[in-house]
């Protein structure tokens, strides 16, 4: 079932929100539009495949300024696509109910907030190197869960590497993008194998993400200091970690 015509404009203001707000923290967004498409009764059969294809758009964009700002370290982002992209399109061909999988997600995104938020356990401000065998373990695991939920993975990732050291808030925005692309080509590749079907409306959908997007990601790497990044990506974790309960 597809959005009324007469709720059709509050959808893509909505969605342009979502996308300005997870472009700022390197994120592509399809928890927010997953969230969003259900909250509207767009059909199931649409809605996977729809995501990840606002979060290649989204990414993209976001990859592109965190670069241009000197904001990404090719040294974390290879060793965690390497094992995520052959989970993703595993996880991509996999069809499943993942109820169970999206719960345990959504407390670990808890988890997540609370260790970011100033209350929550610091850890030092030396970085920390991160070894290859962690990193392929690491990457191969959001790549599946990735791959069978229908996200990029960035959600997962970019809140990890902040909380143990591996980079800072601006270099985990940058990585996650580039990470997020990734998985959702390999992920949506993996669902071509299974017949697909994209929301009729994807090519206004994709422009309203593109250009929430391109202002959000802007903002995100140019203009935000460190600290009102961080409680962004909290905000972003906090409203995926919701939807992940409640969808």
């Amino acid at each position: 079932m597809e959005i009324a015509f007469d709720n059709s404009l509050l959808f893509l203001i909505c969605i342009a929100v979502i996308a300005f707000f997870y472009g700022s923290v390197g994120h592509g967004g399809a928890t927010g539009y997953l969230a969003l498409m259900a909250i509207f009764n767009f059909s199931p059969i649409v809605m996977k495949p729809t995501a990840l294809v606002l979060n290649l758009v989204v990414s993209s964009i976001a990859f592109y300024h965190y670069y241009r700002s000197g904001s990404f370290k090719s040294t974390l982002f290879i060793p965690f696509s390497v094992g995520s992209i052959p989970l993703s399109f595993l996880g991509g061909y996999i069809d499943v109910d993942p109820s169970l999988y999206k719960k345990i997600l959504a407390v670990l995104l808890l988890i997540s907030v609370f260790k970011l938020l100033p209350f929550g356990t610091k850890n030092g401000n030396e970085k920390k190197k991160l070894s290859l065998i962690t990193a392929l373990s690491i990457g191969a695991g959001i790549g599946f869960f990735s791959g069978l939920i229908g996200i990029g993975g960035g959600i997962i990732l970019s809140p990890l590497i902040v909380l143990f050291n591996w980079g800072n808030i601006k270099e985990a925005a940058g990585v996650s993008a580039l990470f997020i692309f990734v998985n959702s080509a390999a992920g949506i590749s993996g669902q071509f194998l299974n017949n697909i079907s994209l929301s009729p409306n994807i090519t206004t959908l994709i422009l309203v993400v593109l250009i929430g997007g391109f202002v959000g990601s802007y903002f995100g790497s140019k203009k935000a200091k460190s600290s009102g990044l961080k409680l962004l990506l909290c905000l972003v974790l906090l409203f995926a970690s919701a939807k992940l309960f409640i969808v």
